[in-house]
């Protein structure tokens, strides 16, 4: 277990992307994320609302997509690539392929005791789980589909109103951080089963089971189960509203982080908006980290945080990629022992074309570039013959597999050509 390489209160205006991939392992505690949704809509907010430049668009394509994200599916995680790629349409394929490797990088960040919990809603919450299910693989990992009941405005004549969202929590260890949340009994259970014997605890209801009686005394309050719909969606007027798109109530994040960590706990948000999460993991003394693509986001964040803290405030706003503390002294990415250890590992053979060479013929080539935030640890290296080396460029691997493939499609003809002309000529020459 390795200690934050980042100051508490820090938010980053990056792809959360590059910046998870140089957070050290197991620094988190909780993960709350509440990512687009791929819901084909465009989000905007009004002219005058402090979100007005934070809006985005929630419709994806296979050009959304990079190249290097294909990349690192393909080269660790070959079950996630064949279930993404299964998808029958390319937008919801785009959407994961955009998805998966921070889901990757999320699960290594987190400690063995820690949890994720995934905020979406029925648009893709199904393929989102698929998804989770591989990168966690444990089958105790899955913890709960959380359903947020609530009411808004608007009805459909055609179907019955969507009206909740999915929770999905995930923990990274058999053993995690959970505190059990009670809340009130509503009022008409009150008024349905009360009964009060007068022996001091108030009043209850009673159950039978297999013949023996449980009492449940509403002074005492209920477990709270997988459906929450006690929790109010959070109306256009209330105080709390920013005007960023999508924003989600206090309430709501204050039970999740309750119930999932502890006071002095590390919180990340990597699709941190409009910053409720780090709001109320401020509020309730944890410690926390923030990222969001947008620029208008960190600012939202600065001004939520002093709004709540007052002078007390002191938000760390970067850009830059933090550097790793967790892998010791890692060697430079080009030293002899790396290469002799990927020689080993490929058996001599060039990652690219396959073609067997002496190990003075290859070179070290990280797998996910630099500046696409790969570091120089062994599992980011292979070895590359000179031509597959330069073919490649800083681009990832997919480019080079395709060109590879070109050249040999469009060599066969060729070849093929010039066997047959030669057979030719031998023809005519001995005739």
């Amino acid at each position: 277990m390795a200690k934050p390489n980042w100051k508490n209160r820090t938010v980053w205006a990056e792809d959360n992307l590059r910046i998870l991939r140089g957070m050290n392992s197991e620094a988190v505690d909780l993960i709350y994320l509440d990512p687009p949704f791929n819901s084909k809509a465009n989000y905007w907010r009004p002219i005058g609302s402090s979100g007005k430049e934070a809006g985005f668009k929630d419709i994806w394509g296979l050009d959304d997509i990079k190249i290097a994200w294909v990349d690192q599916l393909r080269v660790h995680n070959q079950k996630l690539f064949r279930a993404i790629t299964a998808t029958p349409k390319k937008s919801d394929m785009a959407y994961l392929i955009y998805m998966a490797p921070r889901l990757m990088e999320m699960r290594r960040v987190l400690k063995e005791t820690g949890s994720m919990f995934l905020h979406c809603d029925p648009t893709m919450s199904h393929w989102l789980k698929v998804v989770l299910d591989i990168i966690f693989k444990n089958k105790f990992c899955f913890r709960n589909e959380i359903v947020w009941c609530y009411e808004t405005p608007g009805r459909s004549k055609r179907h019955f109103s969507k009206k909740h969202d999915t929770i999905l929590w995930y923990s990274k260890g058999k053993e995690c951080t959970f505190n059990q949340i009670r809340i009130p009994y509503p009022e008409y259970d009150r008024a349905r089963y009360a009964l009060d014997d007068g022996d001091g605890k108030g009043p209850y209801y009673k159950r039978t089971i297999n013949g023996r009686e449980y009492r449940h005394y509403f002074n005492d309050g209920k477990d709270v189960n997988d459906w929450w719909e006690d929790l109010l969606y959070l109306p256009h007027n209330a105080p709390e509203r920013t005007g960023y798109p999508t924003q989600k109530p206090e309430t709501l994040l204050d039970r999740i982080i309750k119930a999932a960590s502890n006071k002095g706990d590390v919180v990340l948000d990597p699709f941190c908006g409009c910053a409720t999460a780090l709001v109320v993991a401020d509020r309730l003394g944890r410690d926390w980290a923030g990222i969001d693509i947008s620029p208008v986001a960190v600012k939202l964040v600065i001004d939520r945080i002093k709004k709540d803290q007052g002078m007390w405030a002191d938000v760390k706003p970067r850009t830059d990629q933090p550097t790793r503390t967790d892998q010791g002294k890692v060697p430079p990415y080009n030293c002899r022992q790396n290469k002799e250890t990927l020689y080993g590992k490929q058996e001599g053979f060039c990652n690219g074309c396959q073609t067997h060479f002496q190990l003075r013929h290859l070179t070290v080539d990280h797998i996910i570039s630099q500046r696409e935030g790969g570091g120089d640890e062994i599992g980011n290296l292979q070895l590359l013959c000179h031509h597959c080396n330069s073919t490649k460029g800083a681009r990832g691997m997919a480019y080079l597999k395709k060109a590879l493939l070109e050249r040999e499609i469009f060599a066969r003809p060729v070849a093929q050509n010039v066997r047959a002309s030669f057979k030719k000529t031998d023809v005519n020459l001995s005739s």
